[in-house]
């Protein structure tokens, strides 16, 4: 399982390597050379001297104008430390590869990514002898993705949006389109995707909507989210606990539940129909669409 929001930042582009270069090309506007394959590469940047060095992400592209050294850096605050590592691992990386590094650098936060894109200047400031200008990707200029259709074109942008705008008012839109949009791929890959959007929504009802959305698609029936429920042992508990969500997807939805509705979906004993009405409220209109809605 993914730990942290700052390994989910670069591990996604890990598991979806054109999607680095997608997002140079659509959301920075990078004229970017279309790859023909992609190569995961050592992180560690550490030489003789025992001072370790790590970039969080590097792969090389490979096009047809040559090779291409993707460095990517998930930033969650401003750290000057790293700004003066980054010219270093460019440096480093061009001498030792001989080929073009690009560095990026994701982030959650506005003020983080404004302090990310400022140039780097190495040696006199009137005339420096170097200067390092930063990709950024935050939440600025990463689209805000927020219907099914645009989800399901592009998954795995999809999930970079969650990451990085899944919170406040908008996260039932952009969890339940991102939802939608899993459930065209195989089982293995929407767990992965799954996982890093669980990692990065910081705000904890988002987090909650979310693991209740992916348990109702019951892809994580293996995982200790879900262990965590059936390790209570008690059918009664386990009713509960999915009548409450039923109830809470609905709720973060913004959907009204008649007290005649909520009696109802309390009062249930049937744990395969409680299963199948979670599944529904991702998608209903009204808390009646529960009970009418034929699969």
């Amino acid at each position: 399982m993914v730990s942290s929001s700052h390994e989910a930042l670069h591990r996604i582009f890990q598991k979806d390597p054109a999607l680095l270069t997608r997002a140079l090309q659509q959301v920075l506007h990078v004229p970017f050379p279309e790859p023909r394959d992609f190569a995961g590469m050592n992180v560690d940047l550490t030489e003789i001297e025992p001072i370790e060095r790590r970039v969080d992400t590097l792969m090389r592209a490979d096009t047809d104008e040559g090779a291409y050294l993707l460095v990517v850096e998930s930033q969650g605050k401003p750290d000057d430390r790293k700004r003066g590592s980054w010219p270093y691992y460019l440096g480093y990386l061009r001498e030792k590869y001989h080929c073009e590094p690009v560095l990026i650098v994701v982030t959650q936060s506005r003020a983080t990514a404004r302090w990310a894109a400022e140039p780097i200047h190495v040696g006199v400031p009137t005339r420096p002898s170097m200067t390092v200008l930063p990709f950024v990707l935050g939440p600025e200029n990463v689209p805000l993705i927020a219907t099914e259709r645009e989800a399901r074109q592009d998954p795995s942008l999809a999930v970079l949006s969650a990451m990085t705008h899944g919170r406040g008012r908008q996260a039932p839109a952009i969890l339940e389109s991102l939802e939608a949009a899993l459930r065209t791929l195989d089982r293995e890959t929407a767990v992965v995707l799954a996982q890093f959007v669980d990692s990065c929504l910081a705000d904890p009802q988002a987090r909650q909507m979310w693991r209740d959305m992916m348990t109702a698609m019951q892809y994580f029936w293996r995982h200790p989210w879900a262990e965590e429920g059936r390790e209570e042992g008690r059918e009664e508990g386990r009713l509960q606990e999915r009548a409450e969500m039923v109830l809470n997807i609905l709720r973060w939805r913004g959907i009204d539940v008649p007290d005649e509705a909520r009696a109802r979906v309390e009062a249930c004993t049937d744990l395969d129909q409680l299963t199948t009405w979670s599944q529904r409220a991702v998608h209903a209109t009204t808390a009646d669409d529960l009970f009418t809605t034929t699969d």
